[in-house]
């Protein structure tokens, strides 16, 4: 299973940086510049090709890539050479105007974008299948004593249903968690329905230093209702069938499936449970290295189908919901400012492909389209990842080459090529610091699993 994970992983993540490097290569050769390699993946070529002015290649290392143009690294020959100038020569990148190399520029990141449209409008245009829960809860600090939580201070009960978050109608589970996670330590309104009526509480969710997400303190409702036993599971042998209801274990009443967490947390030598079905009552005993193992029990979640969206309105949906995407990650860089533990919540090439990986193989453990939905959508974002990250005006990165051509525009003479080729250097340094410790990362991540 790991080796499929990174297999699609690298696909997933070769298709991004394809589609980045092909921005480049596109605009290079609509503005007349010459373009000598493109590459999928760095290191040696395992295979090339040359077709016309071009050499394409595969690299070793299947993640990352490159467009080569004509003379794109004389800054640093002319620091070698220790000269005061450059004289690039016709169809070279470094010929070309300010302008032209600030579209070559900004266009690998914007075909990112673009990308992630294309791949949501299709998802949008077809329609998916959602599993999520209810929009009913229960405090976390029911199930760990002691533990007081923003929900808590804020007036929540275990039972309430959100049903609406800063003016936005609240239906689903995981409408409260995205909601929930995007505004840390930033007070909002919040109205819920308890026992019939409707109360109107502020909540200001607490920065969790580990993801940069914000949290309040609770869990989502999951009535102990069976929807599926896994086959040769202790269940199954025990005779439970799909809409049995677990109503006790081990005398304990069961409100939600976190209670019967609870029973079993406390470790006891048998877990005898009662369950309800047809109206006819039933009782299944179970050995602490039966239950240890897992009792193979699935519980009843909410499945619904989204609309299948006419052309126009999949395509303002993808826009709509790229710009979300877009905006939210912007506003998340501040974050990093902010105390979390980047080692935690930044992900480096290896965790993302991975990443990419696993939501892949756990979709397709739920059917073929909702595998090829899960990585469309995790593509999507780090496709618009990729696109904010190099934008940032940094050296040597798309942005920080943009602002250097930008002051070239408008000064009217390009800067000195001793300088350029310092500037660069420091983005080497900086952009390998950062890998590095995106790795590191990665590593600590994978050790800790």
């Amino acid at each position: 299973m790991l080796l499929i994970n990174i297999i699609i992983g690298l696909f997933g993540l070769g298709v991004v940086v394809f589609v980045h490097e092909l921005g480049h290569f596109l605009a290079a050769r609509l503005m007349k510049i010459d373009v000598e390699a493109f590459s999928i993946g760095w290191g040696n070529p395992i295979l090339k090709k040359k077709i016309g002015s071009v050499e394409y290649r595969l690299g070793m290392f299947p993640i990352g890539g490159y467009c080569k143009m004509k003379e794109d690294s004389d800054y640093g020959k002319a620091w070698e050479n220790m000269r005061n100038g450059i004289k690039p020569e016709n169809g070279s990148y470094l010929a070309a105007s300010p302008a032209a190399r600030i579209l070559v520029c900004f266009c690998g990141p914007f075909f990112n974008l673009i990308f992630a449209v294309i791949l949501l409008s299709i998802l949008w245009g077809v329609g998916f299948e959602i599993n999520t829960m209810g929009n009913r809860i229960i405090l976390a600090s029911e199930v760990v004593p002691g533990e007081n939580n923003p929900a808590d201070y804020a007036g929540f009960q275990t039972g309430d249903r959100i049903i609406g978050i800063a003016g936005r109608e609240i239906s689903y589970y995981h409408e409260v968690q995205e909601n929930i996670a995007l505004n840390p330590e930033k007070e909002l309104p919040v109205t819920v329905e308890r026992n019939g009526e409707i109360l109107h509480l502020n909540v200001t969710p607490s920065l969790d230093k580990t993801s940069g997400a914000g949290r309040i303190g609770v869990y989502f409702w999951t009535d102990p209702v069976i929807e599926s036993v896994k086959p040769g599971s202790p269940a199954q042998h025990a005779g439970f069938a799909p809409r049995d209801v677990i109503t006790s274990a081990n005398g304990v009443t069961l409100r939600n499936t976190l209670d019967l967490m609870k029973v079993i947390e406390e470790n006891p030598d048998n877990l005898v449970l009662e369950y309800r079905r047809n109206g006819v009552t039933g009782q299944a005993q179970f050995s602490r290295d039966e239950y240890e193992k897992g009792l193979g029990l699935a519980w009843v979640s909410i499945n619904y189908r989204t609309p299948s969206l006419s052309f126009p309105s999949a395509i303002e949906k993808g826009i709509q919901e790229s710009w979300k995407t877009l905006t939210v990650s912007v506003k998340s860089l501040r974050l990093l400012f902010m105390g979390i533990d980047l080692t935690q919540a930044v992900s480096g090439p290896v965790r993302i492909t991975y990443m990419i990986g696993e939501i892949a193989t756990q979709g397709f453990g739920q059917g073929l389209g909702t595998g090829l939905r899960y990585i469309a959508e995790f593509i999507a974002l780090i496709s618009i990842a990729l696109c904010i990250m190099n934008l940032l005006p940094l050296p040597i990165i798309d942005g920080g080459m943009i602002v250097l051509f930008f002051v070239e525009l408008i000064r009217g003479k390009p800067a000195h090529p001793r300088a350029i080729s310092v500037f660069q250097t420091c983005g080497m340094v900086i952009i390998f610091s950062m890998l590095v410790f995106a790795v590191f990362g990665d590593i600590l991540y994978f050790t800790r699993r």
